[in-house]
């Protein structure tokens, strides 16, 4: 398969030195490119923007693209400032996960890339994005493969497009901080809360099923996304990169799993169980699918054995 392979840019509040010792381990993986920066919250600094110019230099001369990842919610001057740095800077390609950001960046003549929080659902929005300077789009996380043929099918020339196959799901983001909530804390006395939960903090319903991950502003699915088994439909589909969204523990184990399957060395359904183990709470697939994203459906044996 032709597909490069992605890594998300960091959802968690981590440490500084785990940020910088996961990212050295990344610089020897398999992945062709590397998201970096804070997308969720601005008061995570443990990591400044000096600090991810540096990373984005040692991963750049390990041989990896590196795409530096904006802001999704905007909120203040301050949050406003950080993500026009972000945008203003001429050595790095952006992800743009705010429309201050495109208006940003196409007012500048620069290319951009779009995350999933850019909701593109129609080749109409394809189209003007791709006139102000787009040049890879991410399927929104609620689409399917249905959804992706059409677009993709009407997609303008020399757009790529990517698409998220592990991880959680980002399904929502707030004005309120729901991890300070938790705490019986005020968003602006949270006490950075957020680092003591390396992958979330997970949220049960009466029934004691894991339901949602709350991490800080964002809401996250609390089963993992997995689609390692729809990468050949996806090389059909002329997909261009997938992505893989980092997590605590395993994410090297997880990009060679998909690393193997890319460069065809492994069939897929081979690594189901160790990937089912690497998943704090479980899989689901079910938005591909066209049903609830939290389902688990499971993939015909006849395209298991073609894959």
């Amino acid at each position: 398969m032709a597909i490069k392979l992605s890594l998300g840019p960091v959802s968690y509040y981590w440490p500084k030195q785990k940020l910088l010792d996961f990212y050295q381990e990344v610089a020897e993986s398999a992945v062709d490119i590397v998201y970096l920066g804070e997308v969720v919250c601005s008061k995570r600094l443990e990591m400044k923007f000096k600090d991810w110019i540096e990373l984005a230099h040692k991963l750049k001369d390990s041989g990896k693209e590196v795409i530096l990842s904006s802001m999704t919610l905007i909120e203040a001057g301050s949050e406003r400032s950080r993500m026009r740095r972000v945008c203003e800077q001429d050595e790095f390609l952006v992800e743009t996960n705010d429309f201050g950001a495109i208006e940003i960046l196409s007012q500048r003549g620069k290319s951009f890339v779009t995350g999933n929080s850019i909701n593109i659902y129609n080749e109409r929005s394809l189209n003007i994005l791709h006139k102000q300077g787009l040049k890879r789009w991410n399927l929104s996380v609620e689409l399917g493969k249905e959804q992706l043929s059409i677009l993709q099918e009407n997609r303008p020339d020399n757009l790529e497009t990517e698409v998220m196959v592990w991880g959680r799901l980002p399904l929502a983001y707030s004005a309120r901080c729901f991890t300070a909530r938790a705490h019986n804390l005020p968003k602006d006395n949270c006490q950075f809360k957020c680092i003591d939960d390396p992958d979330g903090l997970l949220m049960k319903t009466r029934e004691s099923q894991e339901f949602l991950c709350l991490n800080g502003i964002q809401t996250q699915s609390a089963l993992t996304n997995n689609l390692i088994e729809e990468l050949e439909v996806m090389d059909n589909l002329n997909v261009d990169v997938v992505r893989i969204n980092p997590q605590s523990q395993h994410t090297l184990e997880i990009i060679d799993a998909f690393s193997q399957v890319l460069t065809n060395q492994k069939a897929a359904n081979e690594f189901i169980p160790r990937l089912e183990s690497y998943a704090p709470t479980g899989l689901c697939n079910g938005y591909w699918f066209g049903e609830a994203g939290m389902n688990q459906t499971s993939i015909p044996l006849k395209q298991v054995e073609s894959a």
